[in-house]
């Protein structure tokens, strides 16, 4: 839609914004659903579990409407006070939504009854999401959507592959549909929540959860101490903190190059998303059980 007239009223009435929150278990898809929903890799991608800790928003922007999406840790058990905090950012995206998504997979049954309820019980329109489709047959898509369809008749259910592509269209048409008239509620321009500092730090972060096995990618915790536009180039330091000595060497790696490895991956991509020359310099500290240290959770930012 194309205003050729200034009015306040006839924006007011007719602009669409609103909030999107997917919801669902580790690795079902969610970060890679709203990368490609919004059209821009901001919430990291790997395979494994937890890679996303944090509640973080990203927002398509057009003429007409505004559409904030917001991504969430997978659902857990928590084992220790970092899991915790996660699972608060998925209790506050159970209470401020305009749409849910429920994000699942065709392989997995999701028996989360207390989620379940709160969104049944929410009067916010849901739609449920049978994500993997590209690894199933036609026959189990369709008895997976009916039992969903079955049990919560007034949600809408569709399958999707986020990896793939299929049927994002469709799901963004949805979203529109349901999506309530507003103004904007954040500025035009705006395409997420987050500071630049904190997508630097999670694409750090992604190229250590890809290149390091067991306990070294949820021992680590990323910081940006400095971040100088100084023009044609960025000048990054950034802070690697560990839990144990024995893990910092792992990570340096021999005459450091595990770690060099890192820093390369990550400066290209952040290179890419400013849009400029990056100068990145990486430094590892050990600090020792920050995932049960109240305070330190507090610095990293997992508590307001």
């Amino acid at each position: 839609m194309h205003l050729n007239f200034n009015s306040t009223t006839y924006f007011l009435k007719m602009h669409k914004a609103g909030f999107i929150n997917i919801i669902g278990n580790p690795n079902v898809g969610k970060s890679t659903l709203m990368n490609n929903l919004i059209g821009e890799k901001l919430a990291i991608v790997t395979p494994k579990v937890q890679t996303t800790r944090h509640r973080i928003m990203g927002i398509y922007n057009d003429n007409d409407c505004q559409v904030v999406f917001s991504d969430t840790p997978g659902i857990i058990e928590p084992k220790y006070k970092l899991q915790e905090k996660m699972m608060i950012f998925v209790e506050t995206a159970l209470e401020d939504a305009d749409i849910f998504i429920l994000l699942t997979e065709i392989h997995e049954r999701f028996d989360h009854e207390k989620i379940l309820n709160k969104l049944k019980k929410s009067n916010v329109p849901v739609i449920v999401l049978i994500n993997k489709i590209d690894l199933a047959t036609q026959d189990e898509v369709v008895e997976k959507c009916e039992e969903w369809k079955k049990s919560y008749p007034n949600w809408k259910v569709l399958p999707v592959s986020a990896l793939k592509g299929f049927n994002i269209i469709t799901v963004f048409n949805k979203i529109l549909e349901l999506l309530p008239e507003s103004p904007p509620y954040f500025p035009k321009d705006q395409f997420s929540d987050k500071p630049i500092r904190f997508f630097v730090s999670e694409t750090i972060r992604e190229k250590i959860l890809l290149n390091y096995k067991k306990e070294i990618p949820y021992s680590v915790e990323v910081t940006v101490e400095s971040y100088k536009d100084e023009g044609k180039i960025v000048k990054i330091r950034s802070i690697i903190f560990v839990s144990r000595d024995s893990q910092k060497a792992i990570l340096i790696g021999h005459k450091g190059n595990a770690l060099k490895k890192v820093g390369t991956q990550a400066r290209e991509e952040i290179e890419q998303f400013i849009g400029k020359q990056v100068f990145l310099e990486l430094h590892v500290k050990v600090n020792k059980n920050w995932r049960e240290n109240e305070n330190k959770l507090r610095n990293f930012g997992y508590i307001k």
